[in-house]
């Protein structure tokens, strides 16, 4: 039996509601909208096509698009890089000009002046596919940089295709490889062949194509179905696997966690010790409460330390020390080398040697309250030698040490008006210096300032918050954009976001909040956001939103918000807890069905983070929040977005389908409710242009709902 949808305020397409009614654990769940979770079917792709031409109509009716595309095209057009990889003396590394679609692959040969302006490009996404729809999704030159394996994927899927060239001539020499999704790459020397991740033949586990991976090793120009099994057999089917080899080949380290759980098993084995096609691996942890990450000095020996940033017996990270000869006595026989911190969370390590070093030393950086520090210490002793200066309160990523035998190492630094820069650091003076063949065009923004406040949610827990605008003061209320993540122990720290700028510098006030459930402060605050505690996340962000009202920063009946992914689901328990807490809501590429999240995409990769409804305790809890399932009739919700992407291997945009069709039905709000598919491409990567126009079609529906003038323009 199905009936129609009830006349709503907006003349939305009609949609079948359906009595699909799911018992969980005794407690009947209606889904009126399952059919929408099939793409394929026609009346999906109708009632798609209907959706589009609603949003189409829509958006051709909001003042000033035009010139919040033109701000945030300038405000993207600056160069990008990431730390170059440095192999065989040819150096690699990333760079994306201004305007420029894609990331391209660059190298400089042996011996060659790096300045800004030198280098060849390798691989071009654009080149391969004039289209755009291609993406390069990663990259690893082999030790002697003679040879790349590079993986590339079409319409945002991330089903990535392995092959490997001739970095002299730019010849395929091997692949492709399918069924490998980002995998890192461990290369033996001479370049034979090399460890990597990829699924089984999907025709093993029908309706698991997304998992059972395994580590294998490859050799070069044979075919991927003789490839040597070397780990992963027998382990649960959701596990992540990533290899990493010592930079003289030596020593290969896997590491395992279930989904995208914390928890890590970690595995170190000679390879000069054992065949290559069975490594001997030596459990380093297991079965332990703990992120752990292996780092392995080239030329160390059985007897020499090998460094572990881990936060076993430290909660917000610590780096220990211990010889691969004693690893397999586990954490008894670690030596404390650089000491966890009360007041900051460790989030990457280097170690950098080479003979004009007295002792190795250890890059460390750390994140407090959000914002980042890199300190120096001596690995024989760990004594903190020194402290880098950095350019601003901001972030640091990338953490890449230089060849073996360097005393140099590469790092990212950005802010929220600083786009990112390649530092490099010199372990002979202990400072970064700006590495100028990175990004040539990267000025700072001006108009707008940052300050940091902070807050008690609602249990008391003081919560922070990155608040950027015009002056740095509540100097008058302003239309606010309000946004966060919460999830999986990630950090909001301050980056340049073109679309904070665009927001700020046309006169609103952004609001960066970090949550409970991110990595802010460690992982108690991981941990106190997620599972049966992810109501906590809720409840920060609506106190962030309390706060920029009592604080004047925000003008009331004028504060938006906006997320994507994890953040989606943050937006959609904000819109169906306190809508009225809000003027409009951007919820894009969400996560909104916790009943059936499960069941698509790489749900299931998810419960560590959610729980599971299979569990009757967490099923309460997430049935509780569940997005879809909270959206009641006759409610006065604010005006929504919702953007979704149709290659999404993630999210599948079956949550913003679901969810767009139930606020439809039920609003009573005058706000529109509005779906954005966007076609040829995923969760998250896409060309340059496709970046500007969704930004800024975000942007001008969120302030043409609260008020906010568009650049050049005057308020609507």
């Amino acid at each position: 039996m199905t009936s129609a949808a009830r006349p709503a305020p907006h003349d939305y397409p009609r949609t079948a509601r359906q009595d699909v009614v799911d018992e969980v654990h005794g407690v009947p769940v209606p889904d009126p909208y399952r059919w929408l979770e099939d793409a394929g079917a026609d009346a999906v792709i109708r009632w798609d096509a209907e959706q589009e031409a609603l949003y189409t109509a829509a958006r051709a009716t909001w003042p000033g698009r035009e010139r919040w595309e033109a701000e945030v095209a300038a405000l993207t057009a600056v160069d990008r890089a990431t730390p170059p990889r440095v192999r065989g003396g040819r150096v690699f590394w990333l760079r994306q000009d201004a305007g420029q679609e894609h990331p391209v692959l660059m190298v400089t040969e042996p011996g060659t002046d790096t300045g800004a302006d030198t280098g060849r490009v390798l691989l071009d996404p654009q080149v391969l596919d004039p289209s755009g729809r291609t993406s390069l999704d990663a990259w690893q030159p082999s030790l002697e940089g003679d040879l790349l394996a590079f993986q590339i994927s079409r319409d945002g899927t991330e089903e990535s295709r392995l092959q490997v060239i001739d970095v002299a001539t730019g010849k395929v020499v091997d692949g492709p490889v399918d069924r490998v999704r980002r995998s890192s790459v461990a290369w033996l020397p001479g370049g034979e062949a090399f460890y990597y991740v990829r699924r089984l033949d999907p025709r093993l586990n029908p309706g698991e194509e997304q998992y059972h991976r395994r580590v294998w090793l490859h050799r070069v120009g044979t075919a991927p179905g003789t490839d040597a099994l070397v780990f992963g057999e027998g382990r649960d089917r959701t596990q992540f696997y990533s290899v990493s080899g010592s930079a003289d080949g030596r020593w290969l380290g896997i590491r395992a966690t279930l989904g995208t759980g914390r928890r890590t098993d970690l595995y170190l084995a000679d390879l000069t010790a054992g065949p290559l096609e069975r490594p001997l691996l030596v459990p380093v942890q297991e079965n332990t409460p703990a992120a752990t990450h292996l780092h392995v000095a080239p030329g160390t020996g059985p007897r020499d330390p090998v460094w572990l940033r881990t936060d076993h017996g430290a909660a917000r990270g610590h780096v220990v020390a211990c010889p691969p000869d004693a690893l397999h006595r586990g954490p008894e026989a670690w030596r404390e080398v650089v000491a966890g911190r009360p007041d900051a969370a460790l989030t990457h390590f280097a170690v950098v040697s080479g003979p004009e070093l007295a002792h190795p030393l250890g890059l460390a950086a750390w994140s407090r309250h959000t914002v980042a520090e890199v300190t120096v210490h001596d690995l024989t002793d760990g004594r903190q030698v020194a402290s880098v200066p950095l350019p601003g309160s901001g972030t640091v990523g990338g953490f890449a040490p230089g060849p073996a035998g360097s005393h140099e190492a590469w790092f990212t630094y950005t802010d929220f008006v600083t786009p990112t820069r390649i530092l490099r650091f010199d372990g002979r003076t202990c400072r970064a210096t700006r590495w100028e063949h990175g990004a040539r065009h990267a000025p700072e923004a001006a108009g707008a300032v940052t300050r940091q406040v902070a807050f008690p949610s609602r249990d008391g827990t003081t919560v922070r918050m990155f608040v950027i605008s015009p002056t740095g003061r509540p100097d008058v209320p302003r239309p606010a954009l309000l946004t966060g993540y919460g999830g999986f122990g990630q950090i909001m720290s301050p980056r340049y976001r073109p679309q904070v700028l665009a927001w700020v510098r046309a006169g609103g006030v952004f609001a960066w909040a970090g949550l409970r459930g991110g990595g802010e402060e460690g992982e108690e605050w991981h941990l106190a956001g997620s599972g049966a505690n992810k109501q906590n996340t809720f409840d920060d962000f609506a106190a962030a939103s309390d706060h920029l009202l009592a604080a004047g920063w925000a003008a009331p009946g004028r504060v938006a918000m906006m997320g994507s992914s994890n953040g989606g689901l943050l937006v959609g328990a904000a819109l169906t807890q306190e809508p009225e807490k809000y003027a409009a809501a951007v919820c894009r590429v969400p996560l909104l069905d916790m009943v059936r999240f499960e069941s698509s995409g790489l749900g299931p990769s998810w419960v560590p983070e959610y729980g599971s409804v299979r569990d009757p305790a967490q099923a309460r809890t997430l049935l509780g929040y569940s997005p879809y399932h909270r959206v009641t009739p006759g409610v006065g919700y604010p005006a929504v977005l919702l953007a979704a992407s149709d290659g999404d291997t993630r999210t599948d945009p079956l949550h913003a389908r679901k969810m767009c069709a139930a606020l439809q039905h039920a609003t009573s709000g005058a706000g529109p409710v509005l779906l954005r598919l966007e076609r040829g491409v995923g969760h998250g990567a896409r060309a340059l242009s496709r970046v500007v126009a969704l930004e800024a079609e975000c942007l001008a529906f969120l302030a043409g709902q609260v008020g906010l003038r568009a650049p050049g323009g005057v308020a609507p």
